[in-house]
């Protein structure tokens, strides 16, 4: 009996893919988590660092330093909006740590800063649905190709029960074109 691999092959060239679009995702937040938490420019470095990784750097222990930082920064964070901020600059900076398993836990690493972000500008614009929505769009029109085939080799994520698993749940299966 044969099983199938739970692994699949994850070069470098498509994380940083990944990592490039997470930033941008990520960064559009980013104006929400600084007005709101002034002098904290930990999200910012974490963006700082997958950009830098996105454009052929190396994939250092620096950088879950930046990841880590950024989810710190989110926990400090005065209010919901400024949290979800900066955890999109965390989840963009732990993206090139994508671990290449068919799993569908593994799809935060690839959704989640893109969520995040949609998340952030719908509660800064006052649990405005229609904000996060038009933000999942506009991320969704930028998806790059290696994107959405990393997507496809993992298991579809479910719905869970926040506001941000459904933006997610959105973003994994419009990427997958279900």
């Amino acid at each position: 009996m044969t099983t199938e691999s739970r692994y699949f092959d994850l070069p470098l060239d498509s994380l940083r893919a990944l990592g490039a679009w997470a930033a941008d995702s990520a960064e559009r937040a980013l104006p929400i988590f600084e007005s709101r938490a002034p002098g904290d420019a930990r999200p910012r470095e974490a963006i700082a660092g997958i950009r830098e990784f996105a454009a052929g750097g190396k994939r250092t222990a620096r950088l879950r330093v930046l990841s880590l930082a950024a989810f710190a920064a989110a926990r400090e964070a005065p209010d919901p909006a400024a949290k979800a901020a900066a955890r999109a600059a965390g989840l963009a900076a732990s993206s090139a740590y994508t671990h290449p398993l068919r799993d569908a836990a593994q799809t935060k690493h690839v959704v989640g800063a893109a969520a995040y972000a949609a998340l952030a500008l719908e509660l800064a614009a006052g649990n405005d649905a229609a904000s996060g929505d038009a933000e999942i769009a506009r991320a969704l029109a930028a998806v790059p190709t290696e994107v959405r085939r990393v997507l496809a080799e993992m298991e579809a994520r479910g719905p869970g029960t926040a506001r941000v698993d459904a933006l997610m749940q959105r973003l994994d299966m419009e990427c997958r074109g279900a």
